[in-house]
């Protein structure tokens, strides 16, 4: 074999650097590319399709998000395949009892929520004839009529009972305020910010709207 002089040798060198720079790249890029591992529906009286990601991103905690009945897991690579069912199992319990909970929330408890709202924040000087929720709302999240001969009634959209709670209170707070101040003026703002969660609250909505491509403003 004819032996390298030393131009070579240190080209030679540099090459192997280059590939071994490109070995380990590809190795950690491997490692934080997140890699989707199954697609499940669990199936009873209230289907939970479950979406399991294992990311290479993540070293021990198990993230998980719901929109309806969906949940996408995201779990460490490296996790067993035992704890990551166990995990998946948990997860889908407690979607499911959260579910429940959504469900049994009846236009009984709006009522109530309302009549504390007004009663906690509003002095109680807020009237008004029904509360209700609806499911034929497409953007709006909550409306109130004032005048005519359905003057009073207030229609909270479905879309937002698995909301937090918080949030839910203030959107019946809002709607309770129109019925003050019929337009977003700055008497009807200033009503509404007497609930304490407000400004966090139109935070959360606008951030949804934003996540989703729409405007909060049409919305509320």
């Amino acid at each position: 074999m004819k032996p390298l002089r030393r131009g070579q040798v240190q080209r030679a060198s540099e090459e192997k650097g280059t590939i071994d720079a490109a070995d380990r790249k590809s190795t950690q890029e491997q490692a934080t590319k997140p890699m989707s591992k199954r697609s499940e529906v669990y199936s009873n009286d209230d289907p939970i399709a479950v979406e399991v990601i294992r990311d290479g991103r993540l070293r021990s905690r198990v993230h998980w998000e719901w929109n309806g009945n969906h949940v996408r897991i995201r779990a460490p690579r490296g996790i067993s395949k035992r704890r990551l069912n166990q995990h998946v199992k948990t997860i889908v319990e407690e979607v499911r009892q959260r579910r429940a909970r959504v469900r049994a929330r009846a236009d009984t408890d709006l009522e109530a929520m309302a009549r504390r709202i007004s009663r906690k924040y509003f002095g109680g000087e807020i009237v008004w004839h029904s509360i209700r929720w609806v499911s034929n709302m497409r953007k709006r999240l909550g409306s109130c009529t004032v005048g005519g001969p359905t003057d009073g009634d207030i229609r909270i959209s479905d879309r937002v009972k698995d909301w937090p709670n918080w949030v839910i209170e203030y959107v019946v707070a809002h709607e309770l305020a129109h019925r003050k101040h019929p337009n977003h003026s700055r008497q009807f703002w200033e009503l509404v910010k007497r609930y304490p969660k407000a400004e966090r609250a139109r935070g959360f909505v606008m951030g949804l709207a934003f996540q989703r491509g729409e405007d909060a403003e049409d919305w509320l």
